[in-house]
């Protein structure tokens, strides 16, 4: 029974550290709000109430300088153009379609579009 105690223990010490190094992991961003005046105020209000807040810099010119949580950067958006490669059909269905966009087009992809009475090749790549 001491044995199943421990292990219990044991995981529980295990799970609580992991969530801590987790939150450590956050990425941490700072911003200037130039002089120092009402900086934990003007911090707080800007960036929630988790942010921490210091005044550096030399005297008579002490700087505002708020550290907040802040996400990982976003990728770059990346364009998507279409083009073509003709017709679907029975003999170039969906598969056919994205292996021809796949060829014309660095990166392309395919599909099959019906618009009316034609079953269009479409095809989407970056740009």
């Amino acid at each position: 029974m001491e044995r199943i105690t421990s292990i219990v223990f044991f995981a529980s010490l295990l799970i609580i550290f992991v969530s801590v190094v987790n939150q450590t992991r956050a990425i941490s961003c700072d911003e200037s709000l130039g002089l120092c005046k009402k900086c934990d105020e003007r911090c707080k209000a800007k960036h929630g109430p988790s942010c921490l807040s210091k005044c550096d810099g030399e005297v008579g010119m002490l700087s505002c300088t708020c550290t907040y949580e802040c996400g990982p950067p976003l990728p770059p958006k990346r364009n998507v153009c279409s083009g073509g490669t003709g017709m679907c059909s029975g003999n170039c269905p969906d598969k056919c379609c994205d292996t021809n966009c796949a060829q014309k087009y660095n990166g392309g992809r395919g599909f099959c579009n019906s618009l009316g009475n034609y079953n269009l090749c479409q095809c989407e790549y970056p740009c």
